[in-house]
């Protein structure tokens, strides 16, 4: 069963907001070496329950998304679509990463997809 493996949140200037939340819930911020601004976030020890997420520069909105892992995200993309969902952003790749893409059920929500592929380009 796919579930909830991470979260996505932005802002104008995200550097700004790390010690915001480090201060306040203690969460720890590392800078990703891929190919765009971005610190990965972790939330707690990985014992617990939870999950981490990232924290980016601003793109559109404001919103949190929470990203669903999949193993196939062609087969889920068709599905959403065939059950009246709409997709926000079209598969792409993260290299080294996988694939990702965001869609939005019938009632507005945003999620994210990622399906896992080291040889991702």
């Amino acid at each position: 069963m796919p579930k909830v493996t991470h979260f996505d949140m932005s802002g104008e200037n995200p550097e700004k907001l790390i010690p915001f939340y480090k201060s306040i819930f203690g969460w720890e911020f590392t800078r990703w070496e891929g190919p765009m601004e971005y610190w990965m976030v972790k939330t707690g020890p990985e014992q617990e329950p939870g999950i981490d997420g990232g924290l980016g520069k601003r793109q559109t909105d404001n919103r949190t998304v929470n990203t669903i892992d999949v193993s196939s995200i062609d087969a889920v993309l068709k599905q959403i679509r065939a059950k009246g969902g709409k997709i926000v952003s079209d598969k792409s790749a993260i290299p080294t990463i996988g694939w990702f893409a965001q869609f939005e059920d019938p009632e507005g929500n945003i999620f994210g997809l990622m399906q896992s592929d080291p040889a991702a380009k």
